[in-house]
């Protein structure tokens, strides 16, 4: 079947942080006096609460036992995040491309507030025809709900739609499961191709490799 559409994972996919994620959050248990956390303590946590409206249950979490403010502390890394947030170079311009011809999708595993604080910090709130964020939703990535939801909001079927993403268990695991095609985004120091992606892209290459890649199906 033609492609109708095209969906995206946003952090590590579309996005990228010019300072390690690990880095600005030892910065922002600094800046609010927290003790240090680890980003993998971090992430355990926040696969815990993809259905959440914030990043406070996050924090709460991770500040068990202390008197500091979780929200002070989701505040001070959201705001740190977007700082340091900016486009894959030429993203940009392929989404333009790609929206002449096909109908553009998001979904992002993450709280709504910092999720959503993203795409305003790339100035991309309408850059989609859909997208969705788990915390939005009643489960997150991998789970099939989640990409039928995308489907829903994008008024496509599975087998017309490509999702695009780096993370192999929420983005290829998923999407796949869900009946789609995906395509793995890769980086150094990013996750093992997966061979049950249709294809693999490098993400310096993804501007001029996925529309080479959507136009081959």
């Amino acid at each position: 079947m033609d492609t109708a559409a095209v969906a995206f994972d946003l952090d590590d996919t579309l996005a990228v942080t010019g300072v390690d994620r690990a880095t600005l959050l030892a910065a922002a248990c600094r800046e609010v006096g927290a003790p240090h956390r680890s980003r993998a303590a971090y992430l355990d946590a926040h696969a815990d609460n993809l259905t959440a409206r914030s990043r406070k249950p996050v924090f709460e979490v991770l500040l068990d036992g202390t008197d500091v403010d979780p929200a002070a502390l989701a505040r001070a890394y959201r705001e740190r995040v977007n700082e340091a947030l900016s486009p894959v170079p030429g993203v940009e311009a392929m989404l333009s491309r790609l929206a002449e011809r096909y109908r553009l999708g998001l979904l992002t595993n993450g709280p709504v507030v910092a999720q959503r604080s993203k795409l305003r910090a790339l100035g991309w709130t309408d850059r989609f025809d859909a997208a969705l964020v788990t915390g939005e939703l009643s489960a997150g990535k991998p789970e099939t709900v989640a990409f039928e939801r995308l489907l829903d909001a994008l008024g496509t079927d599975a087998t017309s739609t490509v999702f695009v993403g780096d993370d192999v268990e929420a983005d290829v695991g998923g999407a796949t499961a869900a009946g789609l095609d995906a395509v793995q985004v890769t980086f150094p120091g990013g996750p093992e191709p997966d061979p049950a992606a249709a294809a693999h892209v490098d993400r310096d290459a993804l501007p001029s490799q996925l529309p080479e890649f959507l136009a081959s199906r």
